[in-house]
C-alpha cells in the first residue's frame, strides 16, 4: 500500500521543554498503528502536531494521496479521550456527530440534506438512533464513545485518530468496539492510543512506543517485559 502520512524528524517544544525529538514515522493507507507509552511521554502532543493543533519547533509532516502525490492536507477523523469531553455541555447525541460536518457549512450553517443522511447513516452503524435527541449528560461511557466515533467518522476520513477509546468501557462494550475497528480499518489509517496494551496488541497491525522520541515496531509480537523495560 502507498503512504498517507509521514512524519520526518518531528520536534516539538513547549516554552524551554522538548516533549518529543526527532520522531520519524511513515503511515499507510491500510496502517492500524497502536501507539502506547507512558504518561506525558508525548502521546497526546504528536497526535496535536498530526492534527495541525500545535505548531512544531522543527521536522516536517507530509500527506499523501493514493497516487503517491503530496496533497496540503487529509480528511482526519478524530475521537478524543472521554476525560476530555465536558459532559455538562447542552448538547444532544445527534447534534454532536452532526458537528463533525461543522467544518463543511460554517459552525452556524443550516446542515444540508446530504449531511443530515450522513449523521442518520452514523447513528444507525453505531446503534444509536434510539438516543438521537438524548443530552450527552446522560449517556452511560460506552454510549459516549461510540457518540464521538460518530462525530469522527461522518466526514469518511482516510485517517482515524483515536484517544483511548477504550477508557470507561466494560468488557463487552470494548468487545464491541474492537469488532467495529476491525471493520473500519478497510476504510482508513488508524493510529489508536491506548494504556491497555494487551488490547492494542490484540488488535493493532504494529506499535509505535512513545517517551520522547518514537521507537516503531513492524508487528505487536514484542515480549510484555520489554514495554514495561523500555517504554
Amino acid at each position: 500500500m502507498s503512504k498517507i502520512a509521514v512524519i520526518e524528524d518531528l520536534t516539538v517544544q513547549y516554552d524551554k521543554n522538548i516533549v518529543l525529538e526527532r520522531v520519524n514515522l511513515t503511515i499507510e493507507h491500510d496502517d492500524f498503528i497502536g501507539i502506547i507509552g507512558p504518561n506525558g511521554g508525548g502521546k497526546t502532543t504528536l497526535l496535536k502536531a498530526i492534527l495541525g493543533l500545535i505548531p512544531h519547533k522543527s521536522g516536517k509532516i507530509c500527506f499523501y494521496n493514493r497516487t503517491g502525490e503530496e496533497i496540503p492536507s487529509l480528511q482526519i477523523g478524530y475521537m478524543p479521550q472521554n476525560n476530555s469531553i465536558d459532559r455538562s455541555f447542552p448538547i444532544s447525541v445527534q447534534e454532536v456527530v452532526l458537528s463533525g460536518l461543522g467544518g463543511q457549512n460554517g459552525l452556524f450553517g443550516r446542515p444540508s440534506k446530504a449531511q443530515r443522511e450522513a449523521t442518520d447513516e452514523m447513528l444507525e452503524l453505531l446503534d444509536l438512533q434510539a438516543l438521537r435527541k438524548r443530552p450527552i449528560s446522560q449517556l452511560s461511557g460506552g454510549q459516549l464513545q461510540r457518540t464521538f466515533l460518530g462525530r469522527a467518522l461522518v466526514t469518511k476520513p482516510q485517517l482515524l485518530i483515536l484517544d483511548e477509546p477504550n477508557s470507561y468501557l466494560d468488557k463487552e462494550s470494548e468487545g464491541k468496539l474492537f469488532d467495529l475497528m476491525q471493520e473500519l480499518k478497510l476504510n482508513a489509517a488508524i493510529l489508536l492510543v491506548s494504556h491497555n496494551i494487551a488490547s492494542v496488541r490484540a488488535i493493532a497491525k504494529s506499535l509505535a512506543c512513545v517517551n520522547g522520541t518514537l521507537h516503531y515496531h513492524t508487528n505487536t509480537n514484542i515480549p510484555t517485559e520489554c514495554f514495561y523495560e523500555f517504554y
